[in-house]
C-alpha cells in the first residue's frame, strides 16, 4: 500500500499537481478493475457501493458502463 504520510510535495506547485492528476487516473483505473473483478464474480451494485463508501445509486451511475463491457 501507499503510505499518504510519507508524500513530499515539490517545491514547485506545478509538479505537486502533476501528481495529484496521476495518483487520479491511478485510482480510477484501479476502480474500475477492482469493481469489474466484483461483478464478474457475481457482486451486487449495493455490496460494490459499501465498498466503496457510495450509494448503490451513486455506483451503477458512475460505473454500470463496465456491465455491457464485460458482457460483450
Amino acid at each position: 500500500m501507499i503510505d499518504p504520510d510519507a508524500f513530499q510535495p515539490s517545491e514547485d506547485p506545478a509538479e505537486t499537481l502533476a501528481t495529484v492528476v496521476a495518483l487520479r487516473r491511478l485510482a480510477d483505473s484501479l476502480e474500475r478493475q477492482a469493481v469489474a473483478a466484483a461483478l464478474e464474480k457475481g457482486w451486487s451494485w449495493a455490496r460494490v457501493a459499501q465498498c466503496l463508501g457510495i450509494s448503490k445509486q451513486a455506483a451503477h451511475k458512475r460505473l454500470s458502463d463496465l456491465v455491457t463491457v464485460n458482457r460483450r
